[in-house]
């Protein structure tokens, strides 16, 4: 059975988001408001949080900040009718894993909930450390070591170094990258790829990230 938090401040959509979840077997905390959801997340170490963007006393983005922050592997699925592209991809590339419009079918919400709890649930003896072409990562505090130095970084990030060095030497094309990385199957027509490997790269203590003309990325050997 799965913990989830629902950020809603609606109640009609709350009360038919905990029928629709606890139906299937996850039990269901609800929070109205920004201070609510910080503190019931804490205290419930949810599985997967849903999160709308509009809140009485703030946005949904101050609630993803500041779990990126203090719970960077917080997985995180966006339910909102705020649907514009500049949204979604600001969210995405915040550390959401996925980004559910409003209105939305009850199935389709279930299978996104049921497939990012699925990808949450971390694989079985897996090593504190990841090392590899110089680059090594904390997995469990999902840190970049470099150099002595330790350098935090977003699930989004993580993901995404862990993905380039599991692959290592081998090239991942930009659409491998968004289906593992983001989770979709389909080219969400921006350059989210590109903005977080700019990001990697800064991290790095060398460009250790090649780009593949008119492919993608890999880990340089």
């Amino acid at each position: 059975m799965s913990r989830i938090v629902v950020v809603e401040d609606e109640p009609i959509l709350a009360r038919l988001l905990g029928r629709i979840l606890s139906g299937a077997g996850h039990t269901v905390t609800v929070a109205g408001t920004v201070a609510d959801a910080l503190k019931t997340i804490s205290t419930v170490d949810p599985h997967l949080i849903i999160l709308d963007l509009v809140l009485p006393d703030g946005r949904g983005e101050d609630v993803l900040a500041e779990l990126m922050q203090s719970r960077p592997a917080s997985q995180v699925l966006v339910l909102s009718s705020m649907t514009q592209v500049a949204t979604r991809v600001g969210v995405l590339e915040g550390g959401a894993v996925d980004f559910l419009a409003k209105p939305f079918a009850n199935a389709e919400l279930l299978a996104r909930v049921h497939a990012r709890i699925r990808t949450a649930a971390p694989p079985l003896a897996v090593p504190r450390y990841l090392r590899r072409a110089g680059v090594e990562i904390d997995v469990q505090q999902r840190e970049l070591v470099s150099d002595g130095r330790r350098i935090s970084l977003t699930q989004r990030e993580f993901v995404l170094l862990t993905h380039l060095l599991q692959r290592a030497p081998e090239t991942c094309t930009r659409a491998e990258l968004l289906e593992r990385v983001w989770g979709t199957s389909y080219d969400t027509g921006t350059n989210v790829v590109d903005v977080c490997v700019r990001r990697l790269r800064s991290k790095l203590s060398q460009d250790q990230i090649e780009t593949v003309r008119n492919v993608g990325y890999r880990i340089a050997i």
